[in-house]
């Protein structure tokens, strides 16, 4: 018999966390749910729930991702309206795969900017090379 602290892991522990995920996190005054803020909510470690999510059998990993799929929900509608701080709306978007890079591709119309293919030339400077060798 394997001797260990027993697990706080709990049908009840699980229904507290599912009455976060589906609104107790207004109730509970956060803005946008979070995995801490559902960590505080049951009484454990944020670091507790990602080691649950990993366990297959415990299904946890269902209730996290409704947790980040709700809080892009809130963020991006919030953002959009402005009731949310634009910068800290955008740094948290950014956990979800957003971002503002801006890529350029800087062309000239005439040409001039395009780089000349200088192949030929080397190869004739390396054959010339070889030749004197």
């Amino acid at each position: 018999m394997t001797a260990g602290r027993p697990t706080l892991y709990t049908p009840k522990l699980v229904k507290a966390a599912w009455d976060y995920v589906n609104g107790g996190w207004i109730t509970a005054g956060d803005k946008v749910p979070t995995v801490a803020g559902l960590a505080c909510e049951i009484g454990v470690h944020r670091d507790t729930c990602h080691e649950w999510a990993k366990d297959d059998s415990k299904k946890f990993s269902d209730i996290l991702q409704e947790i980040a799929q709700k809080q892009e929900r809130e963020l991006v509608n919030n953002g959009l309206t402005g009731d949310f701080v634009a910068p800290i709306t955008k740094m948290m978007l950014t956990k979800h795969g957003y971002s503002d890079k801006v890529e350029q591709d800087v062309t000239s119309s005439d040409g001039s900017m395009t780089p000349k293919d200088t192949s030929a030339a080397v190869l004739a400077a390396l054959q010339a090379k070889h030749k004197s060798d």
